[in-house]
């Protein structure tokens, strides 16, 4: 692979409607959008999404794009003609900042993808013609939780939709949702918002036939979700818990659920997200792919993701008009009937919207040996 050079682009957008956990209400988003340009040409796309302010994770937008610009970028300058699968061995000498690296390993596998004249995930095998779409419900109340269920069953029909809560409002909420909706397949996710002590809680979520309880514990904790998962019927999703695929064996090994979601920005890229699937398949572990709240790039790499086998449920994969007003992939991504078809053009399988794109840069810079 032969580097011409790399560019690194703030963006932002409002997003339609606010996103709302516990932790944070999200009105605003950015994102760095990186673009890995060839000799010949070719540009690979990327996008790391870590949030404005470390609530989620450790690393922010400020952090994110100084770990590119003096570490990783110049690292892969140094190795120009590194295949893919080698990044995390380039970049072990730089510890975490998984999503920096996953923004940036992004553009390499696109480019690789379409230097090869193919498509993204049929690089790892035989991919699907269509991906399940789940969808999120983050709302503050019972009644706009219903409201948005409704709209999304008639405008997209997912196959699962996941609600968010927390020990104030859960038992109320899912006893509404659940009246309204007595057959439709929801799961619940409590983001880290509960502990040992609510365990009577949590068994009573128990009633609500859910597919699955997300996160209910500390975001880093394993043993404590192993002793939960023994005493609840509902399988518990680990979800920011697996940063690794060292946590997904250690999970594995202490029985910490029985379901995995994996965001391939938390865990470091694509053959990080490639190993923890391998992992979770040889020990019959369901999983699905995560969201971040993204624009249609780091979208687009999930889309890929989630098509390759293994990933058996359905994951966080809205239409672009979920949160934007304007995305930037074109032809902007779609759900009909719960799913969203697979492109077939090389590497992400959708091109860039690149008015769209300069619209929302707030500032860039350019990389070039």
């Amino acid at each position: 692979m032969k580097i011409h050079s790399v560019i690194v682009r703030l963006i932002s957008s409002p997003l339609n409607a606010p996103f709302k956990t516990h932790l944070q209400n999200v009105t605003n988003r950015e994102a760095l959008v990186i673009e890995l340009e060839d000799t010949d040409g070719r540009i690979g796309y990327g996008e790391a999404d870590p949030f404005s302010s470390p609530w989620y994770s450790e690393e922010t937008i400020r952090s994110c794009f100084a770990v590119l610009k003096d570490f990783l970028i110049p690292i892969l300058f140094e190795h120009e003609g590194v295949h893919p699968s080698e990044l995390d061995h380039i970049w072990q000498c730089i510890r975490g900042n998984r999503m920096a690296k996953s923004g940036l390993s992004q553009a390499v596998w696109d480019l690789h993808a379409k230097q090869n004249g193919i498509y993204l995930g049929r690089l790892f095998g035989p991919a699907q013609t269509s991906v399940e779409a789940g969808a999120v419900i983050a709302a503050d109340d019972a009644n706009k939780a219903i409201a948005q269920i409704e709209r999304m069953k008639s405008e997209c029909s997912y196959k699962r939709y996941k609600i968010k809560i927390n020990r104030m409002h859960a038992v109320d909420l899912l006893t509404e949702i659940r009246m309204h909706f007595p057959d439709l397949v929801l799961q619940a996710d409590a983001n880290s918002d509960y502990t040992l002590s609510d365990t009577e809680q949590l068994c009573q979520l128990d009633q609500f036939d859910l597919q699955m309880l997300e996160q209910p514990l500390a975001y880093n904790d394993l043993t404590d979700h192993a002793a939960l998962q023994k005493l609840i019927k509902t399988p518990i999703c680990l979800d920011e818990s697996i940063c690794s695929y060292q946590d997904a064996a250690s999970a594995i090994k202490l029985g910490s659920g029985r379901i995995m979601a994996l965001k391939m920005a938390r865990v470091g890229g694509w053959s990080e997200a490639l190993r923890i699937r391998d992992l979770c398949v040889a020990h019959h572990i369901p999983l699905w792919c995560g969201g971040m709240v993204e624009f249609g790039i780091a979208k687009a790499h999930n889309i890929a993701l989630s098509s390759v086998s293994g990933f058996t449920l359905p994951g966080d994969l809205s239409p672009s008009t979920h949160y934007w007003e304007r995305d930037i992939v074109a032809p902007e991504i779609t759900v009909r009937n719960g799913e969203i078809r697979l492109p077939d053009s090389p590497g992400i399988g959708f091109e860039i919207d690149r008015d769209t794109l300069c619209d929302l840069t707030q500032y860039t810079e350019k990389f070039a040996r």
